[in-house]
């Protein structure tokens, strides 16, 4: 598999999204988050997505330099509307207003609706976490047929509808992030399985006839297929609580079966950001994190090579190893790129395997 240098992926994909239309800044910060989730490896919300970004361009689905705006503002709660700009720049935005605000006021809900794909949710998490904020959030998608079955149930009826906790760590290096999808995988995961011809883990998936399978490829026919949840009904909980809270809550809808067909996505996204220095004395909390992580982290590993981490972790170990060794890029994955590239007069070499 062809191994690429994070500064090569991010001056392609700047190049890309600046020929699609994007200013220099949108380009950079687009390709920036795109990068950073592949170094982190969370491949599924990676570079891969820029195909399926440039389709939602062309068809109107996503628009370049769109920031989005305060459509209700009432000082601790904030109404932002993405207006179809790209999620990476109305995401931010609204994160960087619920900071402010947070700090202002102690704390901060923002309801982002109509926003294209916002990529990785722990991003903003981890932005809430390098100000010294706590930020707890929800998501769901609508204008694409669902993709996660509920519990007890044969075909997908919602999105898979993460939750993101964050939390200063016990260094500023370190932050608490808890990211996680309520699928049993990320949808994205699916696409990377397909595209190296690999199946995934038993009891990930559904066929369109509602039985379990491992071929990722019945996600990508019609009728489609179905993810299970992570946890069996826990998940399920969290994945229809999500989809309340991000989709009814926020105002920017539910995957009712109307808001199913448009081949795009669409993100509702609350965000909620608390100031603790508003509840606890800094210090004594940040010691406090600090103890309990030596105190976790201490128990004896089953496994010597597996050392027991803390949420985020994970995701700095990706980063440093990939950022020394390159990030992998499988074959189709770059086919689809150049191709979608191509669109826009940019010619996209393949990499050396």
């Amino acid at each position: 598999m062809p191994v690429v240098n994070h500064d090569e992926l991010r001056r392609i994909g700047r190049r890309i999204f600046v020929a699609a239309g994007s200013s220099e800044d949108e380009a950079g910060i687009v390709t920036d988050h795109l990068v950073e989730a592949n170094l982190k490896g969370h491949d599924s919300h990676g570079v891969g997505m820029i195909p399926n970004y440039l389709r939602n361009l062309g068809n109107a689905k996503a628009k370049a330099n769109e920031k989005g705006r305060v459509i209700s503002d009432s000082g601790a709660f904030i109404v932002y509307d993405g207006a179809r700009g790209y999620g990476q720049i109305t995401a931010r935005e609204a994160t960087l207003l619920g900071i402010a605000r947070a700090k202002q006021n102690g704390v901060a809900v923002v309801a982002l609706r109509n926003a294209h794909h916002i990529g990785r949710v722990g991003t903003y998490g981890e932005m809430c976490a390098a100000e010294g904020l706590v930020s707890i959030s929800f998501v769901n998608l609508t204008d694409q047929k669902p993709a996660v079955a509920p519990w007890r149930g044969g075909d997908g009826r919602f999105g898979t509808n993460p939750v993101t906790v964050a939390i200063p760590g016990p260094t500023p290096e370190r932050p608490i992030i808890a990211d996680m999808a309520t699928s049993k995988i990320a949808m994205g995961k699916v696409r990377v399985a397909r595209n190296k011809g690999q199946e995934v883990a038993p009891d990930t998936l559904l066929d369109n006839q509602g039985q379990p399978t491992t071929d990722p490829n019945v996600m990508y026919r019609r009728p489609r297929g179905a993810l299970f949840t992570f946890g069996e009904h826990k998940g399920y909980a969290l994945a229809f609580i999500c989809e309340m809270l991000a989709g009814a809550v926020t105002g920017s809808g539910t995957m009712r079966p109307e808001r199913q067909d448009a081949e795009s996505v669409t993100n509702g996204f609350l965000l909620i950001v608390i100031d603790p220095g508003r509840i606890v004395d800094r210090s004594w909390m940040i010691d406090e994190i600090a103890a309990m992580t030596d105190y976790v982290t201490a128990s004896p590993a089953r496994n010597a090579a597996e050392p027991v981490l803390i949420p985020g972790d994970p995701e700095r170990i990706s980063r440093a190893k990939r950022i020394a060794e390159g990030v992998p890029i499988d074959d189709e994955t770059w086919r689809e790129i150049a191709e979608a590239a191509r669109g826009y007069n940019v010619l996209v070499e393949t990499p050396a395997s």
